[in-house]
């Protein structure tokens, strides 16, 4: 019974551990903007990360059966979009805000799947999140359009997740992950070449850049993967519900992006209402 539980809790602080990753590796990726662009931040991170995904799984990419090809294309196009205006969103707006708001898609879907009369509590409780986010709401002035771009950032995460779930059964998980990522950083590579972030690109940059890809992507990836193991779906959706949480505190350490009031409510409203969503969904 103790070993059980020390393995339940291990895999408790893997999860905490793997998200605080990501979320650093996203304020430390916005040090990159003014130089690469968004575009191009994104395209150096996942350029780097299914490189090293490739190598170190050692994915065989050609040969493969064409629906493979077919399926990671569609994998890899919601992680491109999902990864891009998400990217442009933080430009725009601070980090926890775009977080709260990017995680409100898949907060959506499992409201959706779970079709229980508490829902609409948790679906109200999100409503007003965004709400209090949004610039009628007096939150001195947070940009429109940056909140546009984490909503569609939302979006490609539900496709993100749908899509994952296909293609996870169709082929291993780690060849899915590998071979989408690779297709991904095809599809925004034309965006970071419009950015001009290969001209820019020296060894400082590439090194912040091997960083970010191992904190965003390789780290948590493997973290997760370990943590699985030992929790079920439910508790690994409430520790989810954390990321904007962890957002705003990696946004503070890293950028020293401090939120008023109202919009620490939005994103608490966004948390509590995904904590609940997770308690109470079918297994």
């Amino acid at each position: 019974m103790i070993k059980k539980i020390n393995q339940h809790s291990l895999g408790i602080y893997l999860v905490i551990l793997a998200m605080a990753c990501v979320q650093s590796g996203t304020a430390i990726a916005k040090f990159l903007f003014p130089v690469l662009g968004p575009a191009g931040t994104v395209s150096l991170r996942l350029g780097i990360a299914s490189l090293l995904l490739l190598v170190i799984f050692k994915v065989k990419i050609v040969g493969r059966n064409r629906f493979d090809y077919a399926w990671c294309l569609l994998y890899g196009l919601c992680l491109a979009g999902m990864n891009l205006s998400f990217y442009y969103a933080i430009k725009f707006i601070p980090m926890a805000l775009g977080t709260t708001i990017e995680f409100t898609g898949p907060l959506a879907l499992a409201i959706i799947l779970s079709r229980k009369y508490q829902d609409f509590i948790w679906a109200g409780l999100a409503g007003l999140g965004i709400a209090l986010i949004t610039p009628w709401s007096n939150t001195n002035g947070i940009h429109l359009g940056g909140i546009a771009l984490a909503a569609l950032a939302g979006t490609f995460w539900v496709g993100y997740i749908l899509c994952g779930k296909l293609v996870s059964q169709k082929m291993k998980s780690i060849d899915a992950v590998a071979l989408g990522m690779g297709f991904a950083f095809l599809l925004v590579l034309p965006f970071g070449l419009n950015d001009g972030f290969v001209e820019k690109l020296n060894i400082k940059w590439l090194l912040l850049g091997v960083c970010v890809a191992l904190l965003s992507s390789a780290i948590p990836f493997s973290l997760d993967m370990r943590a699985f193991k030992n929790l079920s779906s439910k508790t690994y959706s409430i520790l989810m519900s954390l990321h904007p949480a962890l957002a705003a505190l990696s946004g503070f350490i890293f950028l020293g992006e401090r939120l008023n009031l109202i919009q620490t409510l939005a994103v608490l409203s966004v948390i509590i209402a995904s904590i609940g969503s997770a308690i109470t969904s079918k297994k």
